[in-house]
């Protein structure tokens, strides 16, 4: 982090339903999906004004978060992953994301997960 005004915001363990998959059955039915999203966010209107609407919001972000992965469909977790992306990066005080993606029940014995990140230029 190099904006001394930026914070780090993360937003772990997110549990979401969808079709994604490239082997062959993989999107015939729900699967869960566990998403990890880390922000470094510039928080210097939020850190005087103690308003919820100068940071991000933590349940608007969750609730779209599951809508994406609800509501699309990739073989891939590093399109879905970059799905995720391109929406959170959409809020200007939004300086970089990373975002993980794990599919739990994939693999007997292991959980097979993408990470991705994203900054603004």
């Amino acid at each position: 982090m190099n904006d001394p005004l930026a914070a780090r915001i993360a937003l772990r363990g997110v549990r979401a339903l969808g079709r994604h998959g490239a082997d062959p059955g993989e999107r015939d039915a729900p699967q869960p999906f566990d998403i990890d999203l880390e922000l470094e966010v510039d928080v210097a209107r939020a850190r005087s004004s103690d308003a919820l609407a100068d940071t991000i919001d933590y349940a608007a972000l969750h609730r779209r978060i599951v809508a994406i992965v609800a509501e699309t469909s990739f073989a891939l977790l590093e399109r879905l992953a970059d799905e995720i992306l391109v929406d959170v990066m959409r809020d200007e005080r939004i300086l970089a994301a990373r975002v993980t993606i794990a599919k739990p029940h994939r693999l007997a014995g292991s959980t097979p997960s993408v990470s991705l990140a994203a900054a603004r230029a």
